[in-house]
């Protein structure tokens, strides 16, 4: 496919080779490929990568990417510094809907791909209902572009995703949340479409985010982090965050459930 041909052509030219940088069309064409082969279940052009599915390998050929599946919503970030992608998947088919997170992540100097990585949520997970996580989200702005000269750096961006995670372990931390704010979690979201709507809705202490992977997009001003929710191999976690002028605007999370229990229990574990 587009993206897979030219990417070494692409990075073959870059002046350093110590970073990894790949450009927004290329990276854009990347996570079309990767819509169009969850669609059609043709898993060809990323069989050469590692490939997890909640963080546990899993064979391509018959995990969820072998599946065609019938998408109401794929909406994706590209973090050109890092050449990594996030693509939030929502299928309502009520044969199995399914809400899907996948990070693509390429070679450090960006010919490779090295890794496809899928949070898989479905019904038992964590407050899972695909239909009420795709009428919220086609109601917000939140995969909108940022104007130029209000765009947030990557440092900015990292700092308020990593504020916000750090606040479970430790209530203390500020978080930069801006008004109005709404969180969708799972299928439950806290916003009203009030203008004071408001995302510091209380958090539990001494809980950590634990194994964090980031894709930051300051274009369209958000940032994904994959994480495990409260210990080293807890729960596998999506948070993907939009911010606005330093401040978050917006959280979209999936979380998946080993038990039918808060996130954070031991059997989670």
């Amino acid at each position: 496919m587009a993206f897979i041909r030219s990417i070494v052509v692409l990075c073959a030219t870059l002046i350093a080779p110590s970073l990894a940088h790949c450009t927004l069309e290329q990276l854009q064409a990347a996570t079309t490929d990767y819509i169009a082969a969850q669609t059609a279940g043709q898993v060809s052009t990323f069989s050469s990568a590692k490939y997890t599915e909640n963080f546990q390998p899993a064979n391509i050929s018959t995990g969820i990417l072998s599946q065609p599946l019938k998408i109401d919503s794929a909406k994706s970030i590209h973090d050109t510094t890092d050449c990594v992608t996030f693509t939030e998947i929502i299928v309502t088919d009520p044969t199995h809907p399914y809400v899907i997170g996948t990070q693509l992540r390429w070679s450090t100097h960006g010919e490779t791909l090295e890794e496809v990585s899928s949070i898989v949520t479905d019904q038992g997970d964590w407050l899972f209902n695909a239909t009420a996580a795709l009428s919220w989200s086609q109601k917000e702005t939140f995969y909108d572009p940022v104007a130029d000269d209000k765009r947030d750096t990557r440092e900015t961006l990292k700092a308020a995703a990593d504020a916000y995670l750090n606040k479970f372990n430790d209530n203390s931390v500020v978080v930069p949340f801006g008004i109005p704010c709404a969180r969708l979690e799972g299928g439950v979201y806290t916003g009203t479409g009030s203008p004071t709507d408001n995302c510091d809705l209380g958090f539990p202490t001494g809980i950590p985010m634990l194994n964090r992977r980031y894709v930051i997009d300051p274009v369209v001003g958000a940032i994904n982090v994959f994480f495990n929710f409260g210990g080293p191999t807890s729960s596998p976690d999506s948070h993907t965050f939009k911010l606005l002028e330093g401040k978050i605007r917006y959280v979209h999370t999936m979380t998946v459930l080993k038990c039918n229990a808060l996130p954070e229990d031991p059997c989670n574990a």
